[in-house]
């Protein structure tokens, strides 16, 4: 597989009024860049070379290759990164704003399951629709649901240090106060990868295509650290990606609860400040310490 990457800014600055009570004053402050990526995927059936667009997302420009993998991975499109040939990405100049495509091109012999590009094996919370029925979808689409499972253990203390130690990685927050995180830790604490985007899914699909990309997948050993909430779709992306732990700064939804409950993943919310909640607690997960 080769990349062709596109090097843009997570953020720019902007001049600005800060007010406080009566007074306002000029300042420069630094927000961050959303822009929309329109992915398309090209293949071969038969003699014919087919382009087809699959989705437009409004994100925070860097890592697009990873994001592309991400979400076709996410999405059931594609299992292995050896279905990739060449990932490619653009960008055009619109009359309002600047717009990245990114191509990713599949290898000769592999034709996709586009059936998974309008997303029916999988709802998003959005759609207000029950996901009983992507539940089961996942469980036939995962490359790694029937992957045994291995008893996971972290020490109380060190999951108290998770939410400190990836806001401390989060670079683009820390410039503009305004963009999600994901992130991969080992049961020793480590992180061992961080992406961050407006779009929350967005980051976890970056996550999840750079460990497909390094062939790092499943991701079964280690815990899945969310900046803000864990709503169902991100629940449902951990799954796919065979990830058996998340942990969240936010809330989960009542689905994402049910769909960690399903599969019997370990699902913690509210993680800071020395406290969290437990909403499922994975039969092969135990937090050492813990009373």
């Amino acid at each position: 597989m080769s990349t062709q990457p596109l090097a843009n800014k997570a953020s720019r600055q902007i001049d600005i009024f800060k007010v406080s009570g009566n007074i306002s004053n000029p300042h420069s402050d630094d927000v961050s860049v959303e822009e929309p990526l329109e992915i398309k995927v090209l293949y071969r059936d038969g003699e014919t070379e087919v382009i087809k667009n699959i989705s437009v997302t409004m994100r925070t420009p860097g890592n697009d290759a990873e994001l592309a993998l991400g979400f076709l991975f996410t999405e059931g499109i594609i299992s292995s990164q050896d279905q990739i040939k060449n990932i490619e990405n653009r960008l055009s100049n619109c009359a309002t704003s600047s717009q990245n495509v990114i191509t990713v091109e599949f290898e000769d012999h592999f034709t996709p399951n586009l059936m998974n590009a309008d997303r029916n094996f999988y709802t998003t919370s959005s759609c207000g629709v029950c996901g009983k029925g992507s539940i089961e979808a996942i469980r036939t689409v995962s490359v790694f649901e029937q992957i045994k499972k291995e008893c996971t253990k972290i020490e109380l203390g060190v999951l108290y240090q998770l939410s400190d130690r990836l806001r401390s990685f989060q670079n683009n927050f820390t410039a503009t106060g305004g963009i999600h995180a994901s992130g991969m830790f080992d049961t020793a604490g480590n992180l061992l990868a961080i992406r961050e985007d407006v779009g929350r899914h967005n980051a976890l699909d970056k996550l999840i295509g750079y460990a497909l990309s390094a062939n790092l997948l499943p991701l079964k050993n280690n815990i899945l650290l969310l900046s803000g909430r864990a709503s169902f779709e991100l629940i449902q992306k951990a799954a796919m990606a065979g990830i058996t732990a998340v942990a969240a700064i936010g809330a989960p939804s009542s689905l994402a609860v049910d769909l960690a409950k399903e599969f019997d993943m370990t699902l913690i919310g509210f993680l800071r400040d020395n406290r969290f909640n437990i909403y499922h607690l994975g039969t092969h997960f135990k937090i050492e310490n813990l009373s």
